[in-house]
C-alpha cells in the first residue's frame, strides 16, 4: 500500500513539474528558477551521456580525462567513455524521479570532473565551469524540498 501512495505522490509531482514547465511563464521567480535548474540537470546529462554512445556530437571525450582517471576506470578508452555514458544517463533518471538525490549525486560527479580537469595543463577553466555547476546542482536539490516533497 505504502508504493501505492509513493507511485500516486511520484506522478503527481511529475504532473505539476510538466504543468509548470508548459506555463513557464505563469509561475513565481523562485520556482522558474528551480525548474530551470531541473530541466538543465537532466537535459546536459542526457545529451552528454548518449553521446558517449552514439558519438553525434563529434566530440573526443577520452581528451577530456586525466592521465589517473584511466588507470581508475576498468577497460579500454570506449569502456571508460560507455561507463561514464551509464553514470550520465543514471544521473539523469535521479534528477527526473528524486531531485534532491539526483542533485546531489550530480554534484559529487561534478566536483570529480573539476578534480580531474585541474590535473590536466591547460583545463582549469572547465574545472572552474564544473564546480560551478555543482552548486548549481546543490542548489536546485535544496530547492526540490519545497516543491518536490516524495522522493529519498
Amino acid at each position: 500500500m505504502a508504493l501505492t501512495h509513493a507511485m500516486h505522490d511520484m506522478r503527481n509531482d511529475m504532473r505539476d513539474e510538466m504543468h509548470d514547465l508548459a506555463h513557464i511563464a505563469e509561475v513565481d521567480g523562485a520556482r522558474q528558477g528551480y525548474l530551470a535548474m531541473w530541466g538543465t540537470f537532466m537535459l546536459l546529462p542526457l545529451v552528454y551521456g548518449l553521446d558517449k554512445f552514439a558519438g553525434f556530437m563529434n566530440v573526443a571525450w577520452g581528451d577530456f580525462l586525466a592521465s589517473w582517471v584511466h588507470d581508475v576506470l576498468p577497460g579500454t578508452d570506449n569502456t571508460e567513455l560507455y561507463t561514464l555514458g551509464v553514470i550520465e544517463l543514471a544521473i539523469v533518471a535521479l534528477v527526473f524521479f528524486m531531485p534532491r538525490v539526483g542533485g546531489d549525486v550530480a554534484a559529487v560527479y561534478l566536483v570529480l570532473f573539476a578534480i580531474n580537469f585541474f590535473a590536466m595543463d591547460g583545463m582549469a577553466l572547465f574545472g572552474i565551469g564544473s564546480l560551478a555547476l555543482a552548486f548549481c546542482a546543490l542548489a536546485m536539490a535544496r530547492m526540490s524540498t519545497t516543491w518536490h516533497h516524495h522522493d529519498g
